[in-house]
């Protein structure tokens, strides 16, 4: 089953759960009103206050935290783009000789790397991927440091070449740790939870109405449900339906200009 299904079907789930949430609610506070017909527990408001207050922090932290590490991965996509950039027209400091195959080698690497996360909901083929790029990596070093090692290397390349490099490799590592970088599963649980909690304070707190006030419910429910559904597609901008893969771009562009 495909995450964007089952983040839609979970989605459902709570917004349906809100609803029966409601009208647990609204229940319990019928039965109240008819054991003390004076009216529902008074100074509620403030503990009430309290955990919407808490919930709407929560959403507010939690979707400025998904959206601030969604900008980081393309940021870190375009910085890696930059950085095999750099590294390829560096390669002209190298003697003639030594350039054609590390040209070449360059060319096979941003082309794994182009698509290495495209396919993130297969996981055996990111491995795949991720050990071919590190393989080329370390062919690309050696042949690099046999290149500056050569009577025709001059001291500029030494000096330019290697941190070219060690700024294409590093990157990898740090984009690889940014696709692992969610908060903790206890967070959205706690969303989740918060969410029926209000859910169930909102339907107590209009059981006093003869008439249920579908609209209002079913209104906030699709909301928090909304909200909740969108913070998780961007924490996992390569499985579900809000996409990181336009960035991929960046290092296409970089590839076609290498031919």
């Amino acid at each position: 089953m495909s995450f964007t299904l089952v983040a839609i079907l979970l989605a459902v789930a709570l917004f349906a759960g809100m609803l029966m949430s409601f009208e647990v609610g609204r229940r319990v506070g019928a039965r109240h009103l008819a054991l003390v017909p004076d009216g529902l527990t008074k100074g509620a408001g403030a503990a009430e206050g309290a955990v919407f207050a808490l919930l709407g922090l929560l959403l507010a932290f939690t979707f400025s935290g998904a959206a601030s590490r969604f900008e980081d991965r393309q940021w870190f996509i375009n910085s890696e783009a930059n950085a095999i950039g750099t590294a390829y027209l560096r390669i002209d400091l190298l003697p003639e000789e030594a350039q054609a195959p590390l040209r070449d080698l360059l060319r096979q690497y941003v082309a794994i790397r182009a698509t290495v996360y495209q396919h993130a909901e297969r996981q055996q083929d990111v491995i795949t991927a991720l050990a071919k790029g590190s393989a080329l990596q370390t062919e690309i070093w050696k042949q690099a440091m046999a290149a500056l090692r050569l009577p025709g290397a001059s001291s500029p390349a030494v000096m330019l070449m290697t941190p070219a490099l060690n700024e294409m490799f590093d990157i990898t590592s740090t984009r690889q740790m940014a696709t692992r970088n969610h908060p903790p599963n206890v967070i959205f649980i706690l969303l989740a939870v918060l969410a029926l909690i209000s859910a169930l304070l909102v339907g107590y707190g209009t059981s006093a109405n003869k008439d249920r006030s579908w609209f209002h419910h079913v209104i906030f429910a699709l909301a928090i449900s909304l909200a909740i559904y969108v913070i998780v597609d961007l924490e996992y901008p390569r499985l579900g339906l809000i996409k990181v893969d336009s960035a991929d771009q960046a290092l296409l562009d970089v590839g076609a200009s290498m031919r």
